[in-house]
């Protein structure tokens, strides 16, 4: 009977009242709205644009706090709405509706998980986008093909997230997989998230590449960084960098040959090389590459200060055995588990699809309780 079930529908939706209330608490969202009418004051302020850096610092608090209301918001608003609908039918015992209620319910609690893990995003930089650098590290072909698994998971993550993701660099093999990739996800808390993926990942495997059929071990790297938004915190002066064009060399058409609109920028005073391949033009592969240089030089700068190296970056470590943060093994079993938190998932394929949520959280939680092993 339809009527029950909505019934059940409409207990589940009045128990999540009460959480989206401790979620306002958490999230502070009074504080929230307090301090963006403090900033956006300071903004009328004759003199707030005298301090370059000072002033985007404003804005880009101004713009988070700002989405952070919208998000409650939002789920409230989803709420609200769902608990119309469900009474509507109940009203009207119309049966037809449940799918809709079945699917909106289910939407509206992932969102209010997802948006409960965001009160542990508590770095200045956690709001951003992400800038996500892959690289094939001990393993030859392997190692290869590895690097491509995770780029596939990483971007299947992203829009299982309805986060926008594209292809900034990416350097194929010969044979198989790819030697490095970057990718730029967007979306809000993006970097907050996808930090916990920073460090080694091992492949434990029947290698596809050996006549032998033997297990193999291999590894890649993934760099993790926020999108710093260009402004005067880091300083990049046109005489340092170096600009080269070259010919692409990657997946992007027919195009990617025959000019030569590949960019690679040399930040002359650290030896930072970056490099962006897949766009049509020379200006915008610079874009790209001027978005990966100064996240690179943000890192630098905030690795000279103790308190924010943790907020960043971790230490890297060789892409090799006994450094990894996590090990993904699909034979004599299948398991993927994280050497800092213990947490572990026995579908591997659900893994390699983007379900890396679970490991998201684990790394979240025990990093805010201080159980994270290092």
């Amino acid at each position: 009977m339809p009527i029950i079930e909505y019934d059940t529908y409409k207990q589940k939706l009045s128990a999540l009242g009460p959480q989206l209330t401790k979620l306002a608490a958490a999230l502070d969202l009074e504080g929230a709205r307090r301090e963006v009418e403090e900033l956006e004051e300071k903004t009328g302020d004759a003199n707030f644009w005298n301090d370059l850096e000072a002033s985007q610092k404003v804005l880009r608090r101004t713009k988070q706090l700002k989405n952070k209301l919208e998000h409650h918001a939002k789920l409230v608003s989803q709420w609200e709405d769902l608990t119309t609908l469900v009474e509507m039918a109940m009203e009207e015992d119309d049966g037809s509706l449940l799918p809709e209620v079945e699917e909106g319910y289910a939407k509206l609690e992932s969102s209010l998980e997802e948006a409960q893990l965001s009160t542990l995003l508590t770095g200045e930089y956690d709001a951003s986008n992400a800038i996500l650098t892959l690289h094939a590290g001990a393993g030859g072909t392997e190692a290869q093909d590895w690097c491509q698994m995770l780029f596939r998971m990483y971007t299947r993550w992203a829009e299982r997230h309805d986060f926008a993701w594209k292809t900034l660099d990416y350097e194929p093999c010969d044979d198989a997989g790819i030697k490095s990739a970057t990718i730029a996800i967007e979306g809000e808390n993006a970097y907050g998230f996808l930090k916990s993926e920073n460090g080694v990942h091992r492949l434990v495997r029947i290698s596809p590449f050996d006549a032998n059929a033997r297990r193999q071990t291999s590894f890649s790297a993934v760099e993790v960084m926020p999108e710093i938004e260009d402004d005067n915190s880091v300083e990049i002066r046109p005489e340092d960098i170096e600009m080269q064009v070259f010919r692409s060399s990657g997946a992007g058409g027919q195009h990617v040959n025959k000019t030569s609109s590949a960019v690679r920028l040399i930040h002359k005073p650290t030896g930072v090389v970056v490099s962006s391949q897949q766009e049509r033009s020379q200006v915008q592969n610079r874009e790209n590459c001027m978005k990966m240089l100064r996240a690179k030089l943000m890192e630098m700068k905030a690795q000279q200060h103790a308190e924010k190296i943790s907020d960043i970056k971790g230490v890297q470590m060789k892409i090799e055995w006994g450094s990894q943060i996590r090990s993904y093994v699909f034979m004599p079993y299948t398991l993927a588990k994280d050497t800092r938190t213990g947490y572990e998932n026995g579908n591997i394929t659900a893994v390699m699809d983007g379900d890396i949520d679970g490991f998201i959280n684990a790394y979240l939680t025990a990093n805010a309780t201080g159980e994270l092993k290092k």
